[in-house]
């Protein structure tokens, strides 16, 4: 199996340390992180990389396709290591921040067939879709039993 953080891949970036750091620091997490949430995490584990740099390579790791990006209720980016590595969506849970990587197959025909009825090529699209996670929902089920 391919190291993501050593496949060179469009953007051909170099190999460092803190980019190693980094993709390593993804590698042990499973919810999206902002970048933020990411830096004090190296920071407290030793690493030395600034906030800048966690936020270059998490851009530059997204353009290349190594991590997955969506927005929190405040706009802010949200990053994870891709697990799937073609196109697909996620389903995130709205308490938690749980997320699952769902393929659809609809969304894609519905997309271009969206795009190609209004003469557009090239089609690209973003879906999110927000919930409550399973557990989360048995753990309000079970405050709410408890009152």
């Amino acid at each position: 199996m391919t190291n993501p953080a050593t496949e060179r891949r469009s953007s051909e970036q170099r190999v460092t340390k803190q980019r190693l750091a980094v993709n390593a620091a993804l590698e042990q997490v499973d919810d999206f992180v902002t970048a933020q949430e990411l830096h004090r995490w190296l920071v407290d584990e030793g690493d030395k990389v600034s906030l800048a740099t966690v936020y270059r390579l998490l851009l530059s790791m997204a353009e290349d396709g190594m991590v997955d990006v969506l927005r929190n209720d405040e706009g802010e980016a949200m990053y994870r290591q891709c697990l799937i590595e073609h196109h697909h969506h996620h389903l995130v849970c709205r308490n938690c921040g749980k997320a699952v990587e769902v393929e659809a197959p609809a969304v894609e025909k519905w997309a271009a067939r969206v795009a190609e009825e209004n003469g557009y090529t090239a089609p690209t699209h973003t879906v999110e879709i927000y919930g409550i996670c399973p557990a989360c929902t048995a753990a309000q089920a079970t405050k709410t039993a408890d009152v």
